[in-house]
């Protein structure tokens, strides 16, 4: 009979690989990971980001040039980058929620009080509160597709090390209102040659970690 790990066992599993070895990681596995990120919580729903999924190797062979000559960035099958909004917009809120409301049946203006107070709350603040929001709207996206690897026994490598700008350049973001968050090489490990696969996990100790407040 098959075992089903848990979640909390393949998180034990994952880690970030630091060496690849260029196989390719199933479309079925893939598909499996962007609809986890796909349907990841945001805030009202928003979903300020985009996933730009990369396997061609002469770009990715650019963007290691600005990620530090991380290897894991050719080596890897596939190349995940999220990109967040540079900023929202009364016009940008508007198109999510019409898009909500078709989708659910309901009237046109349902969301339009909604929409409102949203955008007094958010336009005063400023586009680089409103940039910083969206990003962080990404990496909840991001988190869940670190998890549905670890599910899928698809290694991955969670880096923040590169040159952002650059990579907006490489990947024309600016022009899409966009700007790179993270990025996150999908792949497998090589063992022989990875220094932290044998390694202890370590994290900090739980009575350390979690307090109650009962």
């Amino acid at each position: 009979m098959q075992t089903i790990m848990s979640l909390v066992e393949n998180l034990k599993w994952r880690y970030a690989t630091k060496k690849m070895n260029g196989a390719v990681v199933p479309q079925e596995k893939l598909d499996y990971i962007l609809n986890a990120a796909h349907l990841a919580p945001s805030s009202s729903g928003l979903q300020p980001y985009k996933i730009f999924v990369i396997s061609d190797r002469e770009v990715l062979a650019k963007i290691r040039t600005i990620a530090f000559d991380q290897s894991q960035v050719t080596d890897c099958s596939h190349l995940l980058v999220f990109a967040a909004w540079d900023g929202y917009s009364f016009e940008k809120i508007g198109e999510v929620f019409k898009r909500t409301t078709q989708e659910r049946g309901l009237p046109d203006d349902a969301m339009s009080e909604y929409h409102n107070r949203l955008w007094s709350m958010y336009e005063p603040l400023g586009q680089q509160w409103q940039a910083t929001h969206a990003a962080k709207q990404a990496y909840i996206a991001f988190g869940m597709a670190i998890a549905a690897a670890a599910e899928q026994k698809v290694d991955a490598t969670p880096m923040e090390g590169f040159l952002a700008e650059k990579l907006d350049e490489i990947l024309g973001l600016a022009d899409q209102g966009l700007k790179s968050v993270t990025i996150l090489p999908l792949g497998y490990r090589e063992d022989a040659n990875d220094w932290l696969v044998n390694l202890k996990k370590v994290r900090t100790p739980v009575e350390e970690f979690i307090t109650e407040i009962k």
